[in-house]
């Protein structure tokens, strides 16, 4: 390998391991990565003690790794149909803008074909 992939691949690893030493351990009872659907409850619960939701989830998952588990499989498979979109438009813009090959039949019929003599 060469020392410069070698540099690069050192770079990325400590860009990678190097912000985990900076991240402070989350005070005892509070977790580490909470959402924003957790503070906000706890926002309207303080501003509005009498709240009671007007909507319910259809499916609620059995455990917090399931939901994060859907999340992820829907980001994955919105990825997918956008990277799907972008390189079909590319390659349709590219095939658009090439020119034709000289021996390539073309759409317009001919009037050999037609059995017309001019």
């Amino acid at each position: 390998m060469k020392k410069s992939n070698w540099l690069l691949a050192v770079a990325v690893l400590l860009l990678t391991v190097f912000p985990l030493w900076w991240v402070a351990a989350p005070a005892q009872g509070t977790e580490a990565f909470g959402g924003a659907d957790a503070q906000a409850q706890n926002l309207i619960q303080t501003i509005a003690p009498h709240y009671q939701a007007w909507f319910k989830p259809l499916l609620e998952p059995a455990s917090g790794e399931i939901a994060s588990l859907l999340f992820a499989l829907q980001a994955a498979l919105g990825a997918g149909v956008m990277g799907y979109w972008l390189g079909a438009s590319v390659t349709r813009e590219k095939l658009r803008q090439a020119p034709a090959p000289a021996n390539a039949p073309t759409d317009a019929p001919s009037t050999q074909a037609a059995g017309r003599v001019d």
